[in-house]
Formats: C-alpha cells, structure tokens, sequence
C-alpha cells in the first residue's frame, strides 16, 4: 500500500488542503491519504477548545473521497502532536516497506530542522513538499539535501490561501460564506467558531 500522511492543525480546514491532497493522490499514485490533525501541535499556540471541532472538520470535509481517511492517533494520548512519536506508530501499525510520504508547505518545511528528533524523522519520511508563499525559490532548501532529507517539490500551482487569513476574516466579521466546503461552514456556523 502506497500511504501518504497529511498532518496539521486544519484550524479550519479549507480548499486548499483538499485540492492537495487530491493532487498529491492522484499524481503519485497513492492508495491512501491519511489526514492527521494535531491535538496540541508544538510549533503553534492553538486554542486547546478547538480540538475536537478541527477533528470533526476534517471528517465532515474529507467524507466523500474513498481515499481520504482521518486518524485520531494524536488525540488518544492528548499529548504534543510530536511527527516523529506519529510516524513510528503509523510505521508499526500498517508494515510499509521504507518511508512514509508525508506532505508539507514550504512554510513549515524550511523550519524541519527545528522539529522534534528530525534527525531520526528524517529517516522514516520522505517528504512532499508544497508551495505556501509567493517568495519561494527552490534553492532556498538546498542545505537540507545535505542534511540528509528525502524530499521532493509537488508540481502544483499555488494557490494563494491560509487557515489564519480565513480564522482572521471571520472574527472580523467577515461573510462565513467564504469558508468554500460546505460542511464545515455550516459547522463552523452551528458552533460559533471563530467568533469575537
């Protein structure tokens, strides 16, 4: 089985991680997508409330593709959303032979040096790696080819949206109508999230 790991906070989850996902399933093959939001991720301060209605976001969003699949492996220990504590339990769990394919913004992977035990992470994961900025030149990661990182540049088009622009919008008022997946707008709407 060809799996692939997209792990995040989805605060909230929005088109573009969808249109990733589907890119990435359909061009490298994968048999599997497996979405993975952070219970308590380490490099952000998140609103510990939030947790089980980012998790419910993901499901409602990925509910209609077979090859999408959500994991609450972060949330049954309620610990720090670690990738490498992640990645060696999904190791044991599904037996692949070599690494596991793992997708990530450029914004999050020019810091991977800084993450928990990378340098045995970097061993277990091959990395999918996407535009999130405008100012984004390849070269810039050169350094981490040296460092001993598998990755590789998603041949996708950016496409210019964030969860925090998105968290920000709403909280200042803006029409809910421009959280664009159904379900989690009227969600995010039932709830009241994002709300002063």
């Amino acid at each position: 089985m060809k799996l692939c790991v997209f792990q995040g906070t989805f605060n909230p989850i929005h088109k573009v991680h969808i249109e990733l996902a589907k890119f990435a399933q359909k061009y490298y093959h994968f048999d599997k997508i497996l979405f993975i939001p952070a219970y308590r991720p380490p490099h952000k301060s998140i609103d510990s409330k939030l947790a089980m209605h980012r998790f419910n976001m993901v499901k409602l969003a990925i509910s209609e593709k077979k090859e999408f699949q959500i994991s609450d492996i972060e949330y049954q220990n309620e610990r720090n959303s670690y990738t490498y504590f992640t990645i060696l339990e999904l190791k044991n769990k599904y037996k692949l032979d070599g690494k596991i394919n793992f997708l990530i913004g450029t914004d999050a992977f020019k810091k991977i040096d800084t993450w928990y035990e990378t340098d045995k992470l970097k061993d277990l994961v091959h990395f999918i790696v996407f535009q999130r900025t405008h100012d984004f030149n390849k070269s810039d990661f050169n350094k981490f080819r040296t460092m001993g990182y598998e990755f590789e540049f998603a041949p996708m088009n950016f496409i210019d949206v964030s969860s925090t622009e998105l968290r920000t919008n709403l909280i200042e008022g803006e029409s809910i109508a421009n959280i664009e997946i159904p379900e989690v707008r009227e969600y995010i709407e039932k709830y009241g999230l994002y709300q002063k």
